[in-house]
């Protein structure tokens, strides 16, 4: 059960080396058989017990040989550097699922995570306008990464799609575009083009709220 109550509001970005639609989300196998991106939150307004947590960041770079939910995944924390020893100690509360109810993401990621690298503490630089279906994530010397509108193939027009996912454990409604990261830490990858994901979300013990 939950111990220390929080609540996390903010700007949620998930981007990964699957096709537009991320087939995790539809219960489906990744598209090219494993999984290597990251998500995670800037956070707008949040806290950990007494510990406010607004204004920072963090992010999990993943890497899964297969579906998540057959786990065996490698894992690694980006913790915004500007975080104090005790607003450190308060993310990794959450990170750590210890804090969270059953079913929940952050509880979820326990059981499907067996290898976890030591965190990173850099500075974190986030972008990011839902409506547009751009973001951008600059962790120098660790992670670039950018989102954008999907393009028509035929006209090059914007493509706009929304995923509503009412019971979703990571969000509720998510503007679904193009993403292309580099990821240069403890995991290491490029992906030129994949999916992207934008969301505003909060979490809570419980889940999400909103």
């Amino acid at each position: 059960m939950p111990g220390t109550d929080w609540r996390l509001s903010g700007e949620w970005i998930k981007n990964c080396n699957c096709a537009f639609g991320c087939p995790c989300d539809f219960n489906a196998r990744p598209t090219q058989g494993y999984c290597k991106g990251f998500l995670g939150m800037h956070i707008l307004d949040g806290y950990f017990g007494d510990v406010r947590l607004d204004g920072l960041s963090f992010f999990v770079v993943v890497d899964f040989p297969g579906p998540l939910h057959e786990g065996n995944g490698t894992v690694q924390a980006i913790i915004d550097e500007r975080a104090t020893e005790a607003q450190r100690a308060a993310l990794f509360g959450i990170l750590s699922g210890q804090n969270s109810a059953e079913g929940t993401l952050f509880h979820i990621v326990t059981l499907i995570v067996s290898k976890m690298l030591d965190p990173i503490f850099a500075p974190i630089h986030v972008e990011f306008d839902m409506p547009g279906r751009r973001a951008k994530v600059s962790i120098p010397g660790v992670l670039e990464s950018e989102n954008e509108p999907i393009k028509n193939p035929v006209t090059g027009a914007p493509h706009r799609i929304q995923v509503n996912m009412p019971d979703g454990f990571e969000h509720r409604l998510g503007e679904i575009c193009s993403s292309r990261t580099a990821s240069t830490g403890g995991i290491k990858f490029d992906v030129p083009q994949g999916h992207g994901t934008l969301a505003t979300v909060v979490h809570t013990p419980q889940g999400v709220v909103a």
